[in-house]
């Protein structure tokens, strides 16, 4: 039996609206989920939602079943967290988590959803795409025990990484942000924080997520001679200057970037399965609940999107609840 269902679209940039539609009865290798949580990045969904992705990036950024193009009409997301109400036996009942946009039902491949670990909360479970790009971002930043490490923008991707550095032993952890709000965030979190102005230097490793040119700027000067800084900002259409002359060179400095859109050469036999199960299994930590900082219900996306884009909402990781008759 086919399904109705209703989805979040951006009619255009800046404007978003909810649709109806008819939803495809599952076929053999096919799940339908119904949807209990959906979570907005605030970086990339907010960058869709003002039309600032570059036509270059385009097809880099397409969402794995967005539908429609940018800059719009065009249904994007990547963070929903459901029960499967159809399917294989061994999925029919289980609480999974699926790289789809704000939708209260959809039909995908079984091979597209992963099943949430007991031990996960669903609403946290919808921070999976974020903290799979913080493991990806430490596979190749590679921090060694006892390392001295900043952590420069502690918005969602940012706070994420410093998440799983406090577990490393020895390390040094810093979140450096300028809004002094954050520093409740890296309490939570079990680490350190500090304004730019007063954070700690001669770090082996700093890694820039504040998508701002002032923070990559402080990144490298807080590095040690050698040091890296790893670059997880997103631009989008912003053209970005960085200080590379001075004493750039003869400090030997790296800037390596790093994004979630392919697996870490350093692991990539795991896969992208490998690591969004790890990214799961890591959210069994109670702490990262810190990163989920407003909610609302699905009807309400389409105010609710624009006051995120604009910063009227201050939000690392902003939750989206759906009915139990979504």
């Amino acid at each position: 039996m086919k399904a109705a269902a209703r989805a979040f679209w951006l009619r255009s940039p800046g404007e978003g609206e909810i649709r109806e539609l008819t939803l495809p009865a599952p076929g053999e290798d096919e799940v339908l989920v119904r949807s209990l949580y959906s979570g907005v990045s605030r970086g990339t969904e907010t960058l869709v939602f003002r039309g600032q992705v570059p036509e270059s990036q385009h097809a880099a950024m397409r969402a794995p079943f967005q539908e429609g193009d940018f800059p719009g009409p065009v249904k994007y997301g990547y963070l929903s967290v459901g029960v499967v109400e159809e399917g294989p036996s061994a999925l029919k009942g289980r609480t999974v988590f699926c790289l789809y946009p704000h939708q209260t039902r959809y039909v995908v491949p079984a091979s597209a959803v992963t099943v949430v670990p007991d031990d996960v909360p669903p609403a946290r479970a919808v921070l999976a795409g974020t903290v799979e790009t913080a493991v990806n971002a430490l596979w190749d930043a590679a921090p060694l025990i006892g390392d001295r490490i900043a952590v420069v923008g502690g918005g969602m991707v940012g706070s994420s990484v410093a998440a799983l550095l406090a577990r490393f032993p020895g390390v040094r952890v810093q979140l450096v942000d300028s809004d002094p709000a954050r520093a409740a965030t890296a309490e939570a979190l079990g680490v350190g924080f500090a304004s730019p102005a007063d954070a700690l230097g001669d770090c082996d490793l700093v890694v820039h997520a504040s998508a701002t040119e002032q923070g990559l700027a402080r990144s490298l000067e807080l590095l040690r001679a050698e040091g890296t800084v790893v670059e997880l900002s997103w631009y989008g259409d912003r053209r970005v200057s960085l200080p590379l002359g001075e004493a750039f060179h003869s400090r030997r400095l790296t800037v390596r970037s790093s994004q979630v859109g392919t697996v870490s050469p350093a692991r990539a036999h795991r896969g992208y399965d490998g690591r969004l199960a790890l990214a799961l299994k890591l959210l069994a930590d109670p702490r990262l609940d810190s990163l989920i900082t407003g909610e609302s219900a699905f009807e309400e996306l389409p105010e609710v999107m624009p006051a995120l884009a604009s910063g009227e909402i201050a939000a690392l990781c902003h939750l989206v609840r759906y009915g139990k008759s979504a």
